[in-house]
């Protein structure tokens, strides 16, 4: 069978998209595909400058293309809140949870959280809870999370959930992507327990040539780190192109099961999309339930639907 790519994307006339992160990298492109095959896109973005340049070249790109920008910041609960109440759509086919940041300095989102912790999960938590009823009315809908091969490195400390005991900025990440799977599994859990319609996975894009890896470096000034990896970027990355397949598989696919993780086939690291190696701690249904509930809490967002 020949490898997976994007024109094996099914016809996606009448469904509608919310991607987060779409002016950018894996985004982006996610945005950018589904939008080609007939599906009206919503362009989460933080930046209203750059989330309006992307819904404009997908249409460059795209003649036929629906694409509008709505404003999110996952690092503002307010705003996760009021971009959930601003969608018009009375049904929502494809949430895919891509924006994410990446060994940044220590730092604090708008309410208090450890910056990777929270827009790489809790944001992510409370928007998928907060568009959740429609979703659940919308049949054969899914939701994709977007980790990364770098989970490994770390399980979540659920005692220290925001690192204020001790902050290394790559656990940090590994945690908070550990978090996303960790997250994929409990809400396939529920919805299977409800049996309810709706499909819940995750993907990881390998490692693909994107902003994420150079943000860190740069918020620091350390230019020469910087430019070592725009070096790893352009001799050892896979395209963003490439990078995204796994993401646009996990959404589009048939018969994608609750509860996968794809990746590029090759190491992880690239290649044509296929189920992926994950961290066992990433499948315990006992931590999973334990930091949804303290993801709850801490956002305030609860799944009712799923009651």
């Amino acid at each position: 069978m020949p490898a997976w790519t994007a024109d094996r994307i099914p016809d996606q006339t009448g469904r509608t998209a919310v991607v987060t992160g779409a002016n950018s990298g894996i985004g982006y492109v996610t945005a950018r595909e589904l939008a080609r095959r007939g599906a009206r896109v919503v362009l989460a973005c933080r930046s209203e400058a750059r989330g309006n340049a992307a819904a404009d070249r997908i249409v460059a790109e795209v003649p036929q293309a629906h694409a509008e920008f709505v404003r999110l910041d996952l690092g503002d609960l307010a705003s996760v809140r009021e971009f959930a109440d601003r969608l018009p759509y009375e049904r929502i086919d494809l949430l895919v949870n891509n924006a994410g940041v990446m060994a940044l300095p220590y730092g604090t989102t708008a309410d208090g959280f450890e910056t990777q912790f929270g827009v790489n999960h809790l944001g992510h938590f409370a928007l998928t809870g907060l568009l959740l009823p429609t979703l659940l009315a919308t049949p054969g809908a899914r939701i994709v999370t977007v980790s990364s091969g770098m989970h490994a490195l770390a399980n979540i400390d659920p005692s220290d959930l925001n690192g204020e005991r001790r902050y290394r900025r790559w656990i940090a990440y590994a945690r908070s992507k550990t978090a996303n799977l960790l997250f994929t599994h409990e809400l396939a859990r529920r919805l299977s327990v409800r049996r309810a319609h709706v499909v819940a996975v995750a993907a990881h894009p390998g490692y693909a040539a994107t902003n994420l890896q150079t943000a860190g470096v740069r918020a620091e000034g350390r230019r020469a780190a910087e430019r070592l990896v725009e070096l790893g970027n352009r001799v050892v990355a896979q395209s963003a192109e490439a990078g995204a397949l796994p993401t646009l598989y996990a959404a589009t696919a048939p018969d994608v099961p609750p509860d996968a993780f794809l990746g590029p086939s090759f190491a992880m690291w690239r290649g044509a999309p296929a189920l992926s190696w994950r961290a066992p701690w990433t499948l315990n249904d006992a931590m999973g339930e334990r930091l949804w509930t303290e993801s709850e809490r801490l956002t305030g967002v609860t799944y009712d639907a799923l009651k």
